[in-house]
């Protein structure tokens, strides 16, 4: 399937691991000119390598106040344009309602909701005026229905629900289309990397690792955790020209983790 996403200058945030990398790898095999965006250079610097020729990096802080206006300039100088917004830099633990602190709140607060609206700020203006664009924000399907393992991971993504929602609404007349994609558990290094979050519940579960890992299965319909692939195919189709007919939706990617239909 044609996607038409060759030579669409696309900005990732968050793409050195996991979803935002299969995210990257994905959308430059589909030619699109890729500026990514995170904190470590070494780490863009070889991703972009492995993304081709059309691939750009940016080193910055994406909770920075102004990491936004950053993030379009340097899209613009780059491509001289600006076409598609992913964000999806982000990160959890496990933390109980009594272990989390003000500043966990906070932390939580500033990267899953603050960083991706200073992005949209900054991007749908830009975008509206060449009249098209796309934006995917990745929240998760804890932001639908509230986990255990940290509140304050939920409640952010379930503001960068009604985010999304607020912007679709806003640009949709001038061909700005914004959605937002939930994962559930996916393999990647948040949970698997030792004293990930497979190790973390482990610990706080007085369990072993295994069971830690069977048990984040079994709650899940599927009975397996994601790939971070098979959520970057969503991401990327909702990145594409055939994705013209939906905005303000919340994608479920979570293996009907979340048993109500929205």
């Amino acid at each position: 399937m044609e996607l038409g996403l060759a030579k669409r200058a696309c900005v990732i945030t968050g793409p050195s691991r996991g979803i935002g990398r299969a995210t990257a790898l994905a959308l430059a095999s589909e030619r699109a000119s890729l500026l990514l965006v995170g904190r470590s250079q070494d780490a863009l610097t070889q991703l972009a390598a492995e993304c081709g020729p059309d691939a750009r990096s940016l080193a910055l802080d994406v909770t920075d106040p102004d990491a936004g206006e950053r993030i379009v300039q340097a899209s613009l100088e780059a491509f001289d344009r600006l076409d598609v917004l992913v964000n999806n830099a982000g990160t959890s633990s496990v933390r109980s309602l009594d272990q989390l602190t003000d500043e966990d709140w906070q932390a939580q607060w500033e990267l899953h909701v603050m960083a991706p609206m200073r992005a949209m700020r900054a991007a749908a203006p830009v975008m509206a005026e060449r009249g098209w664009g796309r934006i995917v924000n990745v929240s998760s399907s804890s932001g639908k229905r509230p986990g255990r393992r940290n509140i304050a991971y939920s409640v952010a993504k379930a503001a960068v629900l009604s985010l999304s929602r607020a912007f679709a609404d806003a640009y949709a007349a001038r061909d700005v289309l914004v959605n937002s994609v939930t994962p559930g558990p996916v393999g990647t290094e948040l949970w698997l990397a030792p004293g990930g979050m497979a190790d973390q519940s482990a610990q706080a579960g007085g369990i072993t690792r295994e069971e830690a890992l069977e048990q984040v299965a079994r709650g899940v319909p599927l009975g397996r955790m994601a790939t971070e692939q098979e959520v970057a195919d969503v991401i990327v189709f909702l990145c594409s020209e055939r994705a013209s007919y939906v905005t303000g939706a919340a994608w479920s990617v979570d293996g009907g983790t979340v048993p109500v239909i929205i």
